[in-house]
């Protein structure tokens, strides 16, 4: 939308990892006006609705939002406001990712791209599976 993009970064580790990035600078979520307010929340329903489409699961991720952390902070202005999921599952609903020592320890082991993860959320439907009529 008009606010933010939804990216999967090239660097993710988790399968379906994300991002939800302000496209002007923003520092914290008291910043946002009315219509980013509107179109943040606009980004988490697509999202999380292609998630779940997915698998045709309620697909869990875990979520966190990075922001500066007082208006009054030396390095506020440094700070630009952006989300992070990460979902566990990998190949279906029931297939979980979990990082495994040499993960851990050295690399990560990627099953897809984030170009492919990428173009497989793009292509789910906006609308919920369980909302749908056909």
């Amino acid at each position: 939308n008009d606010s933010f993009a939804v990216l999967v970064p090239f660097w993710a580790v988790w399968p379906f990892e994300t991002m939800i990035v302000a496209k002007t600078h923003v520092a914290n979520v008291s910043q946002l006006d009315t219509q980013q307010v509107r179109d943040l929340a606009a980004a988490m329903q697509a999202l999380t609705i292609r998630y779940d489409n997915l698998f045709q699961c309620s697909f869990p991720y875990s979520m966190g939002l990075h922001q500066s952390p007082t208006a009054t902070h030396p390095d506020a202005g440094c700070c630009h406001l952006h989300l992070h999921f990460y979902p566990p599952l990998l190949r279906s609903a029931t297939v979980r990712k979990f990082l495994v020592g040499f993960e851990m320890m050295a690399e990560p082991q990627r099953d897809l791209t984030a170009e492919q993860a990428a173009a497989r959320l793009r292509a789910q439907d906006p609308i919920h599976y369980k909302t749908r009529t056909t």
